[in-house]
């Protein structure tokens, strides 16, 4: 007791109290020393080290061949230094256990070695990120044309007819119904018109450019009144979507009512202009496409993967719609439906159908596959989330159908066989991107290969089709040469009467022999 006594004296007389409780802290065992030793014994044997736990850090703790242990609950490895000892003697003494301090200087060249393996797992963590997002960068389709519009009108002045003008014509995605109308004049200029009907042989407007006005319009109309109702039953779903949260309605810039107000009398509009300005058919067909796209399209996207089968036939009327208008100025009966549509001159409109049928798989496929978190998020069933290698596999399917179709424009007629060799050429541009869409599953851009590749593959076979259309340099031959319409109906007359000759010849001779 006596000697215990002297020593805490002694201690107190070199170590102020300051220190003194420094090193009365470091002595205590910490709480989970206790129990870490208990757990460590009972499943191995040997204590857990630090280095363990904190491998990532090897600045801070040495390995584990000079590791610091825990401290002990042993009372004997906790005496404290003699009281001669100063603080800075105390840190430099021997001890049973290296330091920190001490054991650090000898680890420079591993410590070296784990800061460079750390350095070099940041670089490449570093690089793999900015390739996905040169990738994302890459693969983002932009807003489509309703989004911009709607965010130039706000740059408007509030009451002025530009913003109006702007809003109004954004609910009609005026990109989409530009494609549907040209695809109608398409079909329209592409009908075969009879040589009675030709300019040269007669002043009436036969394939009049009238008419292609009322069928244009009217069918510019009737998409505007389709496209604005869709928007109209979905603006919460667009809103989670970021091509579509910047429409007028999901922004409120239009009510619900003014758009329908709109969608309303565009659709009365279009499907009148095409009755009085066309035929009954065309219009017919006109107001199908608003209800297919509006009542059954729309609401099918959030119930089942086969909307986009049911999209596919709503692009394919408007081409229809051309044909029949065309065929509607020929009609020799009453004009009805069955004349315009299911006789074999009619072959060349359900071409075109099944041509622009075909193409929105591959486009629409790819434009899908972009945005399918967004699309599964919004609640729309598309094969693009809910069976990617299906997607894909589509997509390649239906490009390869435009091969045999423009084929058959030839084989009907329709075009010139020039148009067998300059649509290939696009044609096998689509298959290739929609090839290398299927097989990298939509990554490595080329998704956004196959979406570009269809955003120009059917204005390009559209303008080639009517440039190669059957007759056509035939007339611009001639023009050229100075022949007329006239002078061409007297050769085909001369040879049908030298093909005839020979039969008028031969009948005295049979009458004389019978």
């Amino acid at each position: 007791m006596q000697a215990s006594s002297m020593k805490t004296i002694s201690l107190e007389s070199s170590i102020c109290l300051r220190c003194l409780s420094r090193l009365s802290k470091s002595t205590r065992v910490p709480r989970f020393s206790q129990a870490w030793t208990r757990s460590s014994s009972t499943a191995t044997g040997a204590l857990f080290t630090r280095d363990y736990f904190f491998a990532n850090k090897p600045n801070l703790y040495p390995p584990s061949h000079q590791r610091i242990p825990f401290p002990s609950t042993d009372p004997a490895q906790h005496e404290v230094p003699p009281a001669s000892t100063a603080i800075g003697d105390y840190e430099k003494a021997p001890s049973a256990q290296p330091t920190i301090s001490e054991a650090a200087p000898t680890n420079h060249a591993h410590n070296d070695l784990s800061q460079s393996e750390s350095i070099h797992r940041r670089r490449r963590k570093r690089l793999k990120v900015g390739q996905l997002a040169s990738v994302a960068s890459i693969d983002v389709i932009p807003p489509d044309a309703s989004s911009r519009l709607s965010t130039i009108s706000t740059t408007l002045p509030a009451s002025s007819l530009r913003r109006l003008f702007s809003l109004y014509l954004s609910l009609s995605k005026p990109r989409l119904s530009f494609l549907i109308v040209l695809t109608t004049a398409a079909a329209y200029s592409l009908y075969p018109v009879p040589a009675v009907l030709l300019p040269q042989a007669t002043t009436s407007p036969s394939l009049s450019t009238l008419t292609l006005v009322f069928l244009t319009s009217g069918t510019g109309l009737c998409s505007a009144s389709a496209n604005a109702l869709n928007m109209i039953m979905e603006p919460e779903h667009d809103a989670k979507m970021s091509r579509t949260r910047n429409r007028p309605i999901v922004r409120g810039y239009i009510g619900r009512k003014g758009a329908l107000v709109f969608a309303t009398a565009a659709g009365i509009l279009g499907v009148v202009s095409l009755y009085y300005g066309v035929n009954p058919t065309v219009s017919f067909l006109g107001g199908l496409n608003i209800f297919l796209y509006a009542g059954i399209y729309t609401p099918m996207k959030r119930l089942s993967v086969l909307n986009t089968w049911v999209g596919a036939v709503v692009g394919g009327i408007p081409p229809l719609m051309g044909w029949a208008a065309a065929a509607g100025q020929t009609a020799t009966g009453s004009g009805g439906w069955q004349e315009l549509l299911l006789k074999e001159e009619s072959i060349g409109g359900w071409l075109l159908a099944t041509f622009l049928y075909a193409w929105q798989f591959p486009h629409f496929n790819a434009l899908s596959w972009t945005i399918r978190d967004e699309y599964k998020f919004a609640g729309y069933r598309m094969l693009a989330w809910v069976n990617p290698r299906m997607n894909g596999r589509v997509a390649f399917r239906y490009a390869l159908m435009s091969f045999p179709i423009c084929g058959a424009l030839w084989r009907f007629g329709i075009t010139d066989q020039g148009f067998l060799l300059t649509s290939s050429v696009v044609n096998a541009w689509i298959v290739r991107e929609a090839w290398k869409f299927w097989r990298k599953d939509g990554y490595k851009g080329s998704a956004r290969g196959l979406f570009w590749a269809g955003v120009w593959h059917l204005p390009v076979v559209m303008v080639l089709a009517m440039a190669h259309k059957k007759g056509f340099w035939e007339g611009i031959w001639q023009r050229l040469n100075g022949e007329t319409q006239e002078d061409m109906w007297a050769e085909e007359d001369e040879v049908d009467a030298s093909q005839d000759q020979p039969q008028g010849a031969l009948r005295p001779i049979v009458s004389a022999i019978t």
